[in-house]
């Protein structure tokens, strides 16, 4: 089986301010500089045959590269417990086209459409359910909330494999699809 999932990925000058804002709350389990990433679509776990038509699939999208900036911070929820905090980038109606598409092409593949809401963010922590967050949670939630960036695009839509481990996961590029730019468009 492939435990797979389609992204973007921010360029080095974005993850760095990313990677700054890492810290100060006990028991987080903050990304790696290999793991930040903006996720357009969540696959899972398929067969072969499967991927392959999927990482063709992902050769064929043609889309405008979306330019976002950072945009604040927050975290989700599981079961009234915080489980991840996370960077959020705006503006969506670049990344949501480019979501509906990528999900469009998965149904048309036999997948299930995307049922969740499409929130688009930058996973910075994972917490878990054993560590004691509170004050020091609010506290990074509240000194990063005018977390901001210049505009920046993501030329890039990565089919990914994502392999689970004792450490956390690890991803592995799958196939890159150029998507248009600028200087690509002229």
């Amino acid at each position: 089986m492939h435990r797979l999932f389609v992204a973007l990925r921010p360029p080095p000058a974005v993850r760095a301010v990313l990677a700054a804002a890492m810290g100060g709350v006990p028991g987080a389990r903050w990304q790696d500089d290999a793991q930040l990433h903006l996720t357009m679509r969540f696959i899972g776990e398929v067969e072969r045959p499967l991927a392959e038509d999927i990482a063709l699939m992902i050769e064929s999208i043609a889309a405008p590269a979306p330019s976002v900036a950072l945009a604040g911070v927050g975290r989700f929820e599981k079961r009234g417990r915080a489980d991840t905090l996370w960077a959020g980038v705006a503006p969506h109606d670049a990344l949501a086209a480019l979501h509906r598409k990528v999900d469009h092409a998965l149904v048309r593949l036999g997948l299930e459409p995307e049922r969740r809401a499409y929130l688009p963010h930058v996973t910075l922590a994972r917490l878990p359910r054993s560590a004691g967050h509170g004050p020091a949670l609010d506290r990074w939630l509240a000194d990063h909330a005018a977390l901001t960036s210049a505009h920046f695009t993501m030329p890039e839509l990565i089919l990914y494999e994502s392999q689970l481990g004792s450490d956390g996961a690890f991803y592995a590029p799958v196939v890159r699809r150029a998507l248009a730019t600028n200087e690509s468009r002229t």
